[in-house]
């Protein structure tokens, strides 16, 4: 019996966890960017001096799913959507690099190109500044050009071209900020081959429907988790009962 309450306590409760994660997502599916977090669950065996015969089960992973959200047109100058795979970089507070599908770029007091959330895009050479009264224009390969408004018709000039980078998706890990970083520190070079769609955002990959049905389906699971302990509890009564007998 003792098993069975090792097996459903644990499975309870991480089906708690799976619920946790299942909200999160559904609460960044309008999240420009965003990719949805998956939890993948196994069993181990309790080890101790006696034979390991009772079995927790475990979060064994916390993965993402990187599949490409849906493009929106925005017709903002500024606003990037990246092409199947790749990731802006930008600067984290500590100084390290962080990675991003969100495009959603702005210009900063000090006309530095920035994040909607205030983190500096980088560039091939370093952050990118843009002067004021000029008019952005960027290119597909992330190549930021500008042109004067106060000199009617004005030359383009290159300000810098966005890093885009492609690292192995395995080696990539969701930080608490929701940027993603590497795992083993390591800094990709810039990729060619990522390609981008001016004048558009990316939007969450998280399917709404997908996600009811799986919060459905775990409240079900938590159910049967409950009922598990419940028999268990009423299999140890009735033993009780019975070596009472004796």
């Amino acid at each position: 019996m003792d098993r069975m309450i090792y097996t459903a306590m644990s499975g309870a409760q991480h089906i708690l966890d799976q619920q946790a994660t299942n909200a999160h997502n559904l609460a960044n599916v309008s999240s420009t960017g965003f990719k949805a977090q998956i939890d993948s669950f196994r069993a181990v065996p309790v080890l101790g001096s006696a034979i390991p015969t009772r079995a927790f089960v475990v979060d064994s992973t916390i993965g993402t799913d990187f599949s490409p959200g849906p493009i929106q047109q925005t017709g903002r100058d500024l606003d990037v959507a990246i092409q199947n795979q790749g990731f802006l970089v930008v600067q984290k507070p500590d100084g390290s690099e962080g990675y991003t599908r969100n495009g959603s770029l702005k210009i900063s007091e000090n006309g530095v190109l920035q994040t909607a959330s205030g983190l500096t895009v980088m560039g091939d050479g370093g952050p990118i500044s843009i002067p004021p009264d000029v008019t952005i224009t960027i290119a597909k390969d992330g190549t930021i050009s500008s042109v004067n408004n106060t000199t009617l018709p004005g030359p383009s000039n290159i300000l810098g071209r966005l890093k885009l980078v492609n690292p192995d998706e395995n080696n990539l890990v969701r930080s608490e900020s929701g940027l993603f970083q590497t795992k083993d520190g390591t800094t990709p070079d810039a990729d060619p081959n990522v390609s981008i769609v001016s004048g558009a955002i990316e939007g969450s990959n998280v399917n709404v429907v997908d996600a009811m049905v799986n919060m459905i389906s775990l409240a079900r699971q938590f159910d049967t988790q409950m009922k598990l302990l419940q028999t268990a509890q009423n299999n140890a009564d009735k033993a009780s009962q019975l070596f009472s007998l004796t």
